[in-house]
């Protein structure tokens, strides 16, 4: 018997553009219903609740023999391919505990976290010394277990934009100035060879921003008992995992609560920001402003092949030149940016 649970607006609107998410959507119920059934399930919504949902993927509060927890069924794209291996490489330590996973559907039963005490509403100093505590927890090394063999390694990300970078600058039409764009090249032939000579491989969160990072409902203690760990219980969601340099995940730190900067010096600010969080994480500061710039002239092109994503470009211009050390004339003021999700179209 189908189990009714309604599919968020949004997420239908994301995903009704192309013909692999209509395709996804219409299969969608029947994902969840088989979920349910393997795992056996029961939905604990509220009558006429919709689901929670990211951009990429729906999340169905359950209960699993009789404790709460989440059902989530992803789109099947690169991340959320490789997303339950980073979780159960970390075992619960510094990250949502995985419970079961199912490759074929994408489908991973995680433990139930706090949604509504997301780490983006913390005052700043609290937020970094969660993010940095957070980092060192996620930061391990690679072992003999098999799930390391597919993550991408940083170094190769970046090999690969020192041919994409230039060649899609030029198809959008220069979109910014030849300067920025040779800036980021100068970090993937550097960084990328120091990535590949530093022997100081980790696993990293490549999406570690504020509203990634849940405190666990029972304060701090996990499935089996186990204790927090000196973040005040708070857990990272949606990995994004590579191997690599771990200064690599610094970049959505910068480039998300932009409007709590300082007015007076949003740029000095900036900075200040990435040698901080740097500093809390242990972290080299001049590796994340480097790596933080390149990854958001990536995204500026991205933005820039985007109908209504102005605002998102600005900001990803305004981030990438001021770390650059030179920022843009003719971009709106930092406090008038938009936050990531909010400008455009998703």
């Amino acid at each position: 018997m189908s189990t009714f649970v309604s599919i968020p607006g949004d997420l239908q609107a994301r995903y009704s553009r192309t013909p692999q998410g209509r395709a996804w959507l219409s299969g969608l119920p029947g994902l969840i219903d088989a979920s349910l059934e393997r795992w056996q399930l029961s939905v604990d919504l509220e009558p006429g609740a919709e689901p929670w949902n990211g951009h990429g993927g729906i999340v169905i509060p359950v209960r699993y023999n009789g404790t709460p927890s989440v059902l989530k069924i992803a789109f099947p794209h690169e991340e959320a391919l490789v997303e339950r291996h980073a979780l159960a490489l970390w075992g619960g330590s510094g990250a949502v505990r995985l419970l079961e996973a199912d490759a074929a559907s994408c489908a991973m039963l995680l433990e139930r976290l706090d949604a509504l005490s997301w780490l983006q509403a913390a005052p700043m100093d609290e937020a970094r010394d969660v993010w940095g505590s957070l980092m060192k927890e996620l930061g391990i090394e690679p072992d003999d277990r098999p799930e390391w063999k597919g993550f991408e390694h940083i170094a190769a990300r970046a090999e690969r934009w020192s041919d994409e970078l230039p060649a899609e600058w030029e198809h959008l039409g220069q979109p910014f100035p030849r300067w920025l764009l040779e800036a980021a090249l100068e970090v993937c032939q550097t960084r990328g060879a120091v990535g590949r000579r530093a022997g100081k491989d980790v696993l990293v969160h490549c999406d570690l921003h504020f509203m990634n990072i849940l405190p666990r409902l029972n304060g701090g203690s996990t499935l089996d008992g186990t204790g927090a760990t000196g973040n005040r219980g708070y857990v990272a969601i949606d990995p994004q995992p590579m191997i690599g340099e771990a200064e690599f995940a610094v970049a959505p730190i910068l480039w998300n609560r932009i409007r709590d900067l300082s007015r007076t010096a949003p740029e000095v600010a900036l900075l200040e920001r990435c040698a901080d969080f740097s500093s809390a994480a242990g972290l080299d500061g001049e590796a994340a402003r480097e790596w933080s710039l390149v990854r958001e002239v990536d995204n500026a092109l991205w933005y820039a092949g985007k109908p209504r994503h102005e605002g998102d470009l600005a900001r990803s211009l305004w981030v990438a030149s001021t770390l650059a050390g030179r920022p843009l004339d003719g971009l709106p003021a930092a406090h008038d940016l938009p936050e990531p999700g909010l400008a455009g179209s998703n």
